[in-house]
């Protein structure tokens, strides 16, 4: 059974940096895709990035040339790093990952980032 637990969060003013970590009782480094999602009050959950097993990286409009998703295998954790963020980058910040491509995949609980203008 895989779980996956976000954490990083917090209250950031606009212009600020934070680091999410994703830690994975699975192994991170034989994942088929991972990646970051995020949903704002009264909006649908959207993908930020994902990371597939064949090294590419998909991110979105919004948050391209701002984040950058990473990881550490050795520590099994996927880190999500948010640079000059926004107030509009105010969510609650998620942790997807899948081990096969006929799977449905896992999910953390979410993280809350708050940036203030």
């Amino acid at each position: 059974q895989v779980q996956l637990v976000e954490s990083g969060g917090g209250l950031v003013q606009a212009g600020g940096s934070l680091r999410l970590s994703c830690a994975a009782s699975g192994s991170i480094s034989s994942v088929n895709a991972v990646g970051w999602y995020r949903q704002a009050p009264g909006n649908q959950r959207r993908e930020l990035v994902a990371l597939t097993s064949g090294g590419s990286t998909n991110y979105a409009d919004s948050v391209k040339g701002r984040f950058t998703i990473s990881r550490d295998s050795a520590k099994n954790t996927v880190y999500l790093h948010m640079n000059s963020l926004k107030p509009e980058d105010t969510a609650v910040y998620y942790c997807y990952a899948r081990w096969s491509p006929f799977d449905r995949g896992y999910w953390g609980r979410g993280t809350q980032v708050t940036v203030s203008s």
